[in-house]
């Protein structure tokens, strides 16, 4: 499914001083473009023009919480990859894994799984439940399989990269 960005952002080209902005709101969001503006010494509305140009090519999609799902009850992460029956079954059974809150992520792949998740459930017995009462229930989902995280050791954004790099 293409992005309504993809052609615009295809053929956006940003330069230094627009890495230096997303380089800087990756490590806090929050900062002013004040701040920001006084540190790269250019002027606030440079930084709140370029950020929204960002924004409109689609290069910057969002700014959202992250939030500690273990704090917040939930001490398990899975993946479970998704067989269909049939790959004209994607978008029904997309339009019900949309609707299911355990579901972080979806991925439609290539490879042993049409369908790859990104889960989480309060404990193993809430995932074995989501899985037999919920996923399993789907009757286009031919089969699955649940690899549980046991550690997350990376966790990262996408590196914004320098064209003299």
């Amino acid at each position: 499914m293409k992005n309504k960005n993809d052609e615009s952002a295809a053929d956006f080209q940003i330069d230094n001083l627009d890495r230096e902005i997303l380089r800087r709101l990756q490590k806090d969001a929050r900062r002013s473009f004040q701040d920001i503006a006084r540190e790269l010494i250019v002027s606030g509305g440079t930084i709140h023009v370029r950020y929204n140009r960002l924004r409109e090519a689609g290069v910057v999609l969002g700014s959202t919480l992250q939030l500690n799902a273990a704090l917040l009850g939930f001490g398990v992460m899975a993946f479970v990859g998704i067989n269909l029956h049939n790959a004209r079954d994607y978008k029904p059974v997309l339009q019900r894994l949309s609707e299911m809150p355990e579901i972080l992520e979806a991925h439609y792949t290539t490879g042993k799984f049409n369908i790859f998740l990104k889960v989480v459930a309060p404990d193993t017995r809430g995932l074995h439940d989501f899985l037999i009462d919920q996923l399993q229930d789907i009757p286009q989902i031919q089969s699955t399989e649940t690899l549980i995280s046991l550690e997350r050791p990376i966790l990262k954004d996408l590196a914004i990269i320098d064209e003299d790099e």
